[in-house]
């Protein structure tokens, strides 16, 4: 290699050289330059609190008067002997004969459910010696109780009064939990809802024309339901004792009630 191309080369290297330079500098330069203009628009932040978000909140309730179509009725059978076979036999044949008259009065199986059944020792305690207020004696067994229960549903209201004395009188000696309800209460809530998602919207509509400022949408939504209940029978039969005369159940209506809550935002 002569010197002529020595020198070439030398040129060549150099000039690859100057350009890899220019193109570090370059990069470097955007890259602190895009920096800069970050900070700076961070800046304008700096010493600023967050914006508070405009809004307006209205609140309404939907109403609908709903007449019971449902009841629900708990008869209890409880009886107490000196063994668990006999109080447990004298339970069983009393709740047969309770269930045996419900089911004549037109009630389906799929409507009758037992809640509870439990059997329970009773104790009495006997002082036998000791000074007051510290007397001794002892905690003695005197027999057992056999509670069982059962719900029904009740679909012609006509017959409450007529089915709680009847079953009585087939051996329940505790009633109670009466509760007058309506079977699809789901529709009538979305019923509810409506009147009063409604309501709203036109109470949010005249509150900013009033306020002069405009809806932009919704950003928040509540919503709470009464669902009123009805409880108005509740009876302990002595032991052994039935007969009377047929308890009168008003139903009357049922007030289902929802009051929703809705935040816009406007500007």
């Amino acid at each position: 290699m002569n010197f002529t191309n020595c020198k070439i080369e030398k040129e060549k290297v150099i000039k690859a050289f100057l350009v890899v330079i220019t193109v570090f500098f370059s990069v470097l330069i955007i890259l602190v330059g895009v920096n800069i203009l970050n900070e700076l628009k961070e800046g304008k932040y700096i010493g600023r609190g967050i914006e508070p978000q405009k809004t307006l909140t209205v609140s309404a309730t939907g109403e609908v008067y709903k007449k019971p179509d449902l009841a629900l009725v708990t008869f209890s059978v409880i009886t107490e002997e000196k063994t668990v076979k006999e109080a447990l036999s004298e339970n069983t044949e009393n709740m047969n004969g309770v269930i045996e008259f419900i089911k004549s009065q037109g009630i389906e199986e799929k409507d009758i459910k037992t809640t509870s059944f439990n059997i329970y020792p009773r104790y009495e305690w006997y002082e036998t010696t000791g000074i007051p207020p510290y007397p001794q004696g002892e905690r003695v067994l005197v027999g057992y109780e056999v509670h069982q229960s059962l719900e029904v549903k009740i679909r012609d209201l006509e017959k409450i009064g007529d089915i709680i004395q009847g079953a009585i009188d087939a051996g329940a000696n505790q009633i109670g939990d009466l509760r007058l309800t309506i079977e699809k209460e789901d529709e009538f809530k979305k019923e509810a809802r409506i009147q009063a998602i409604q309501k709203a919207k036109e109470q949010a509509i005249e509150l900013s024309s009033q306020l002069g400022v405009k809806l932009v949408g919704i950003i928040n939504f509540q919503e709470s339901v009464l669902l009123p209940r009805f409880y108005g029978f509740e009876s302990e039969v002595p032991l052994g004792m039935g007969g009377g005369e047929a308890p009168q159940i008003e139903a009357g209506e049922t007030l289902i009630s929802v009051t929703v809550s809705i935040t816009y935002e406007i500007k």
